[in-house]
């Protein structure tokens, strides 16, 4: 294996971009008893510190993903940066809790446009041969920001406050911004004319997940379901719009023709929303009811993204050798045995058995996320690297969301608008414990899913 100065280079500022991105959102997850006690927030509005951050990720990583294909993803790719790192700064500085979260918006805007276009940089890079060993890299590194992020997130907060996290994140920011410039090559010239670009459907599919997230937060009230029903037809729309479309942002025949892309992409979409609010749960559940302070409930929770940190390179070169779906779905079979096991999860629990429980589910992600990531973007050709790459992208971000929903449809239903820090720890207990439940049987789903794509074709 000889990698060149070049590809080392692209490798190492991916992997930055990508650590960078989750490094926030963990940290964030440590911090948000202190954010909820700085602007008195109730329980579903501190929800959407994490939520509208997810959204706006959600809702650009597809056009995105279509635009780098068209118009290079080099461009996008270092955007998206400048755009992550403003709004960082202005995170830091926020003055209310609705500002915090417009700001985290911006940030999702931002790692849309680094999320989607970095794996597609990889893959035209390195020859297939390497796809799943750089993938790997390129998981590692995000694995890394989650594993070091509620550590870094819990310190920083506890004796610098949580808008410390925000200025660190800037300092990164700013860092990679300079390497980008420096040794990130123009594209060499895009695919195709970017004014062909069709961008009908994208009005419905951005308006749909809105209603949809925003829907979801305020049921049982009629009006909530009548949003969430409004989103599902503006989905619907979408598809339909993107089927007949000459130039889609959605290439919708890869769902329905290509039973590997698209089992695939439905197993991510399962798998992450089945396992994303695991932190979210665990540092609130470590500081309310044991009494943590966030530096010790980070040292707890780094214990599931430091397996993933860990593993991922070393399956994602298993991928290149040993068939994806069968690493995959041992991965995704660890992740039900462990929310299973969380469910079972009270005031009494110790700490050491959940300690366990996180590595269990650590090295379950590990098998299951880079040999997936292999698959996907094995499973097309490289005009769509990143269209493909945004698909996956979305499934992540999207399958975050329906977790973040879960949860906070739990909460809400459970908690009566109050602050979590007032509601009793038997309720608080009862809503994480159907919460495990009900991401126990969507995991279930994706072992199916994972296990009956098909195998890929090896290419030399």
């Amino acid at each position: 294996m000889h990698w060149t100065k070049k590809q080392i280079t692209i490798i190492a500022i991916i992997a930055c971009t990508s650590f960078m991105s989750t490094f926030l959102i963990s940290s964030v997850n440590i911090a948000l008893p202190s954010i909820e006690k700085s602007f008195s927030l109730d329980a579903i509005t501190l929800s959407w510190v994490v939520t509208s951050f997810l959204l706006a990720t959600a809702m650009f990583l597809l056009p995105v993903g279509r635009f780098g294909d068209l118009a290079g993803t080099r461009k996008l790719f270092k955007t998206g940066v400048i755009i992550f790192t403003l709004s960082s700064f202005l995170s830091g500085i926020a003055w209310s809790g609705m500002w915090l979260i417009a700001f985290r918006y911006i940030q999702g805007i931002g790692t849309a446009f680094t999320s989607t276009t970095g794996p597609a940089i990889l893959v035209s890079t390195f020859l297939p041969k390497y796809r799943g060993r750089v993938l790997g890299l390129s998981v590692s590194a995000v694995y890394l920001g989650l594993a070091f992020g509620p550590f870094a997130g819990g310190l920083l907060t506890e004796f610098f406050g949580w808008r410390s996290i925000f200025y660190v994140a800037t300092v990164l920011g700013v860092l990679i911004s300079i390497i980008g410039f420096l040794f990130l090559d123009k594209d060499i010239q895009p695919h195709k004319a970017l004014t062909k670009i069709n961008l009908k459907g994208s009005f419905f599919y951005m308006t749909g997940l809105v209603l949809l997230v925003y829907g979801s937060s305020k049921i049982p009230a009629i009006y909530g379901w009548l949003m969430l029903g409004s989103g599902i037809v503006a989905l619907v729309f979408f598809w339909l719009i993107e089927s007949r479309s000459h130039m889609p942002v959605l290439e919708t025949k890869l769902y329905t023709q290509n039973r590997l892309f698209a089992f695939s992409n439905l197993a991510a979409l399962i798998n992450y929303s089945a396992t994303f609010a695991i932190i979210f749960l665990l540092s609130l559940y470590l500081q309310k009811v044991k009494g943590m302070s966030p530096y010790e409930a980070g040292t707890i929770v780094i214990a599931q993204p430091v397996m993933m940190a860990v593993f991922s390179p070393v399956t994602g070169r298993l991928s290149d050798f040993i068939q994806p779906r069968y690493l995959s779905t041992l991965g995704m079979s660890m992740c039900t045995l462990g929310l299973i096991s969380f469910s079972f999860l009270g005031a009494a629990t110790p700490v050491w058995m959940i300690v366990f429980i996180l590595l269990w589910v650590g090295l379950g992600f590990a098998f299951f996320s880079s040999p997936n990531m292999n698959t996907i973007m094995s499973s097309v050709e490289q005009s769509n690297y990143g269209l493909a790459s945004g698909s996956a992208s979305t499934m992540r971000v999207i399958g975050q969301i329906i977790s973040m929903t879960i949860a906070t449809l739990f909460f809400a239903g459970m908690f009566g608008g109050q602050a979590i820090e007032t509601v009793p720890d038997a309720v608080f207990l009862k809503a994480v414990k159907w919460g495990f439940i009900s991401f126990s049987f969507l995991s279930i789903f994706g072992i199916y899913f994972s296990y009956n794509r098909g195998k890929i074709k090896r290419e030399s």
